[in-house]
């Protein structure tokens, strides 16, 4: 287990998840997570996020899972949580469960533009690997499809200077790129995490995406673009990690950290749904 993180002195700009009023939660018709560090504790789904989503699950209340993760790593996640489906890749595929128990893809484009994407990507991948001293290619990598993913804090250590210099280099080969608490990751298209939203409530839900209609909880600096647009937005207590490179906060903060704080939030949730604290 990671040791608790200190709270630098911006913690205070945060409000305590547990003084989120009644009437702020009740119009809420689900909850949009991010995975690593904000449901899982090193790469595994904490006890207490797993009942958590499954108390959400059978209250009515959907959870939709978007995740810098590959489709290959998040499929286990589709067939095995309570969750109506994961947008892995930061918006570039939508995995859903399928009739059979199996898993539908979906991506943002057809093949032979994912082929030709793919190709540049590698050759980003070719390049920072031999110019970021340091660098590691993720582990995950082999079950990557559109985007590609340089380890910072996984299985890999890599300064704040090779996190830079990473991201300057997909940044010099056209590629949006972004940083999780664990990997660097970058993708050829305009899709993210808000996309990802918007296209996972259409097509697993059948209805468009209102985001005043749901809750986001998040851990780190990719997932300022759903704090900023996702009125309640959550941060569990690790994002004191990331709040110096936080241009945006969330609007409240758990007491716990990592999958324990998720299990916070869907306790306060559901209480307020039910009109009790």
């Amino acid at each position: 287990m990671p040791a608790p993180l200190s709270v630098p002195a911006a913690m205070p700009r945060f409000q305590p998840w547990a003084q989120a009023r009644d009437e702020a939660l009740r119009g809420l018709r689900g909850v949009l997570t991010d995975i690593d560090d904000t449901l899982t504790c090193e790469g595994a789904i904490e006890p207490a996020a797993l009942a958590a989503l499954h108390r959400l699950s059978e209250a009515g209340v959907p959870v939709i899972a978007i995740t810098g993760r590959p489709a290959g790593w998040s499929e286990p996640c589709v067939t095995g949580w309570p969750v109506r489906a994961v947008v892995a890749e930061n918006g570039g595929v939508l995995l859903q469960r399928s009739g059979d128990g199996g898993v539908l893809r979906e991506f943002t484009v057809e093949p032979r533009e994912r082929a030709a994407r793919c190709q540049r990507l590698q050759a980003c991948a070719t390049e920072i690997l031999a110019t970021v001293p340091g660098a590691n290619l993720a582990t995950d990598s082999p079950g990557r499809l559109t985007d590609i993913a340089v380890d910072h804090s996984e299985h890999a250590r890599l300064d704040a200077a090779g996190i830079d210099a990473a991201l300057a280099c997909m940044r010099r080969h056209g590629l949006t790129a972004t940083v999780s608490s664990i990997h660097v990751n970058g993708w050829i298209g305009e899709h993210s995490k808000w996309s990802g939203a918007h296209w996972a409530v259409q097509r697993a839900l059948g209805r468009a995406f209102d985001p005043a209609e749901w809750l986001y909880v998040g851990d780190s600096t990719n997932d300022q673009l759903m704090f900023e647009r996702v009125p309640v937005s959550v941060g569990v207590a690790n994002i004191a990690r990331f709040v110096p490179q936080l241009a945006v906060l969330p609007a409240w903060v758990t007491a716990a950290e990592r999958g324990r704080g998720f299990a916070e939030v869907a306790q306060r949730l559901l209480a307020a749904r039910a009109g009790r604290r």
